[in-house]
């Protein structure tokens, strides 16, 4: 597969997703993470989320700290790793809003102490499961029956 073709199944694996967990590094070296709504945009290694300017996130990522979105459904799971970035741009907010973002912020792009944290994906690494559940189930219950270890479907790590 080419780089283009990497990108694009890491993209097609998360382009349904509306919820990502997204991990920082806290003040005391801990790793927290929070669920955070992912705004639709078409993925080239960026992931764009609306924030609160003073929450502890907002905070860890001014600090420096390198961030970490996961996202997970029946058959996929994705991490993607990067530096983040606080970007407070009204005109961007306009851009980017919809439907997940006004559920949290109900006052429209303009909400004070509304900013846009930006994941710089440098790297994803996947996990897929093809088939569906229904192929999982059968390939866990033969790795059981067999004694053979589980083959759980296609893992690779892209450069973003």
């Amino acid at each position: 597969m080419t780089h283009d073709d990497d990108i694009a199944t890491v993209a097609g694996l998360i382009k349904d997703a509306k919820i990502a967990m997204l991990t920082t590094v806290g003040a005391d070296g801990s790793l927290v993470s929070r669920p955070m709504g992912v705004q639709d945009v078409d993925f080239d290694g960026d992931l764009w989320f609306f924030a609160d300017a003073d929450s502890h996130k907002v905070h860890e990522i001014e600090a420096g700290s390198p961030a970490n979105a996961a996202f997970a459904d029946a058959t996929a799971w994705v991490s993607v790793s990067g530096p983040a970035e606080v970007v407070r741009d009204v005109a961007k907010n306009r851009e980017l809003w919809g439907a997940t973002a006004e559920a949290w912020f109900p006052d429209g792009p303009e909400t004070p102490g509304l900013v846009l944290v930006v994941l710089h994906g440098r790297t994803a690494e996947y996990w897929h499961a093809k088939g569906g559940r229904l192929t999982t189930a059968f390939s866990l219950v033969k790795a059981k029956v067999t004694g053979e270890r589980y083959d759980g479907g296609e893992n690779e790590t892209v450069q973003l």
